[in-house]
């Protein structure tokens, strides 16, 4: 470790103290629409109330996206190493209740502690990993550094970099670079994201490219039974479009969309699942502004014919309800969020639809276009001429289904090279 980044850390650490007044004001502010933001700060500097157990396989999943694709290899290393205890942490709130659903009382769960030494020493000696893995694209120095202190193998999986977030980090080489020295190994999902890591500081020999993750997403008969059955109980054999993850500013978009369809699709329902739970009662509001019947999926009430928007307000269904949708457009894409995972729809067997800002699914949406998998629509005439085209005509649902699952099963495998590289060191 040279003195450039132990002076670069010091420098840093000194700037995330300052900002802990801000970062408890946005903190409140945030839980001001979700109040789950204002519980367990404790947990953020690393301050626990019950002793956890030690030497646990430890996964960093930053929200529900990253959570959801974590779930099966957490799951396969359960069943491998049945003896160790796993701990997951997350950033969000809607991560962490997503952790507690799906995974319940077999791992340990917390928040991630904010990137200060104080905080970071307390979680490394509460916990003592055994071994450390983070999805995605999380960089923390302080963290890396005291995995490395305590020779913790350190792993990035499903690792992908952005060219954006590339050129913010090659601004601090001093910073960066000392930090993935401390990383074992980095299993990129693409050759772009391998080349992005190396070029950002990685050492060569420590990046590979095994994959994504997220193409080996588990979807059970159970969960396409249980939405065939939700479609036959509420939906009253209406045509239904689903609209998956959507932001703010996006929902009034698919809103006069489907104002124009309904006058050629009269039987046409509009299902929307908004991304974050605390903008629920807005989209309602935003619905009834714009003269149309809602039906919360809460209200366990069923779909008449004069019902508009059947809105999703609960949270971990979305592949339950993929399945019981004859079309699903991927939200996020139609303001410049930069997408979502489409991968969920496709493997449910739904046909998919996502818009022009895909930036965070690049390579996942050019592959699917080049094999007619999916189709994009650049604005909303293109929507519209999608869906009334796919409403017209069954074999062509079927067939973008059918190619859909097919891009699936070729690109899975990644979590079977990921366990093997992890097993070497659990």
């Amino acid at each position: 470790m040279t003195l450039t980044f132990l002076t670069m850390r010091v420098l840093y650490s000194c700037f995330f103290y300052l900002l802990v007044p801000l970062i408890l004001i946005r903190l409140i502010w945030r839980s001001i629409k979700a109040p789950a933001y204002r519980y367990r700060w404790s947990e953020r500097f690393a301050l626990y109330n019950k002793k956890f157990p030690q030497n646990v396989i430890w996964f960093h999943a930053v929200s529900v996206g990253e959570a959801e694709a974590l779930f099966p290899l957490a799951k396969k290393v359960q069943r491998e190493f049945p003896d160790t205890r796993l701990l997951i942490t997350t950033t969000t709130p809607t991560g962490s209740a997503r952790v507690k659903a799906v995974m319940q009382e077999s791992v340990e769960h917390v928040y991630l502690p904010y990137d200060m030494p104080c905080a970071v020493n307390r979680f490394i000696q509460c916990f003592k990993p055994r071994i450390a893995v983070i999805m995605e694209t999380e960089i923390w120095p302080n963290l890396f550094a005291c995995c490395g202190k305590h020779e913790i193998p350190l792993y990035i999986i499903n690792a992908r970099l952005s060219e954006k977030s590339a050129n913010g980090y090659q601004k601090i080489p001093a910073l960066i670079s000392p930090a993935l020295a401390c990383v074992k190994s980095i299993a990129a999902q693409t050759q772009d994201d391998a080349n992005r890591f190396i070029a950002i500081g990685a050492k060569v020999e420590t990046v590979r490219m095994l994959g994504n993750i997220k193409f080996d997403v588990d979807v059970s008969s159970e969960i396409v039974k249980q939405g065939e059955q939700l479609k036959a109980d509420l939906f009253g054999g209406r045509f239904v479009w689903l609209i998956a993850s959507t932001h703010k500013d996006e929902e009034v978009i698919f809103l006069e969309i489907y104002k124009k369809l309904k006058q050629q699709i009269p039987e046409l329902l509009l299902v929307i699942v908004p991304r974050h739970p605390e903008r629920f009662v807005e989209v309602k509001k935003l619905c009834e502004q714009n003269q149309l019947a809602v039906v919360m999926r809460t209200a366990c009430e069923i779909c008449h014919q004069y019902t508009d928007v059947y809105l999703a307000d609960t949270m971990g269904e979305l592949k339950m309800l993929y399945a019981a949708s004859d079309v699903a457009f991927i939200g996020g894409s139609m303001v410049s969020v930069g997408g979502h995972n489409i991968l969920e729809a496709a493997a449910v067997g739904t046909p998919v639809l996502f818009g022009p800002y895909m930036a965070n699914f690049k390579e996942i949406a050019e592959r699917v276009m080049q094999q007619n998998a999916a189709i994009q629509c650049q604005d909303e005439s293109e929507i519209i001429s999608a869906i009334i085209a796919l409403y017209a005509d069954s074999a062509y649902r079927q067939s973008l289904a059918e190619k859909g699952k097919a891009f699936i099963q070729q690109n899975q495998g990644a979590i079977t090279k990921i366990f093997d590289m992890l097993s070497q060191n659990i």
